[in-house]
């Protein structure tokens, strides 16, 4: 991260001191953005298997998720615009999971029961996919975060759209995983995340900002198949770490997220796109 300017009419604060405090805010307003994944994951922790009053735990999970969702837009920490990118996040994670889930293709499975699955797939999980923009949307509002060099919107929502489809389109046609992730950077090269954790802007570069995002989220599926609320085939006999595959695919899939976020209308207002 390199250092910008100052808001205040002092010199940039360099010292140590200085950059420690710029770390301690940063680090606040990241635990705030995760608001949502925070307190859902904590759920899936505390939740006992077996389920809460003989309702299954996926059962749980669901009214836990909605309860959050709604809390936080109950308090203002999301408008209601933001809530309609967050329902698109959980309409096309919930597609995918019913697909990926499917007897044709088993990339994984819910191995529960419970009142609230649909074509084998527990509602809930659709708010795992939504956590993620609702990360992106608080950041954006926390860290006051601005985007420059973005290329042109319907190019980043080809590759977006690319992406997406590709998650489906590979178990027949072949990964192209690896061209449109090379597309996408070539795209996304100049692009720049500028952000201020507290008194001083920082930048860093897009595509490293959703690589490091992705290593979170692989972090948090090797939590999530851990407690057993989803399972690989490989992790059906004992539990192992999740492909570090999977690492890349989460990163793509913060890029279509992010790519959602770019076109609220509040969100535009902070985003450079060269002419």
């Amino acid at each position: 991260m390199r250092e910008l300017s100052s808001s205040t009419a002092g010199r940039p604060q360099s010292t140590a001191l200085g950059l420690l405090l710029e770390l301690a805010h940063f680090t606040r307003k990241e635990a705030q953005a995760c608001l949502f994944a925070g307190a859902f994951f904590a759920a899936v922790m505390c939740v006992p298997r077996a389920g809460v009053l003989g309702l299954p735990r996926y059962d749980v999970l669901l009214l836990i998720a909605v309860a959050i969702q709604a809390w936080m837009v109950w308090t203002g920490r999301e408008t209601r615009d933001e809530l309609k990118a967050i329902c698109l996040f959980h309409a096309l994670g919930f597609a995918l999971e019913v697909f990926k889930t499917s007897s044709g293709i088993r990339s994984w499975s819910y191995p529960d029961a419970a009142y609230t699955k649909l074509l084998g797939v527990p509602l809930f999980s659709g708010f795992m996919y939504a956590a993620v923009g609702s990360y992106i949307i608080q950041a954006w509002r926390l860290l006051q975060l601005r985007v420059e060099h973005h290329p042109p919107y319907w190019m980043a929502g080809v590759v977006a759209t690319a992406l997406y489809l590709n998650f489906f389109t590979h178990h027949f046609i072949g990964d192209y995983r690896w061209y449109l992730a090379a597309g996408a950077l070539g795209l996304y090269a100049r692009s720049q995340i500028v952000f201020r954790p507290h008194r001083v802007d920082r930048r860093m570069p897009l595509v490293l900002a959703l690589v490091l995002i992705g290593f979170f989220l692989w972090l948090a599926e090797n939590i999530g198949t851990f407690f057993g609320l989803w399972a690989y085939p490989h992790q059906l006999g004992a539990w192992a770490t999740v492909h570090l595959s999977k690492w890349s695919a989460w990163s793509l899939l913060v890029l279509m997220s992010f790519t959602i976020v770019t076109n609220l209308k509040h969100v535009k207002a902070t985003v450079h796109v060269p002419r």
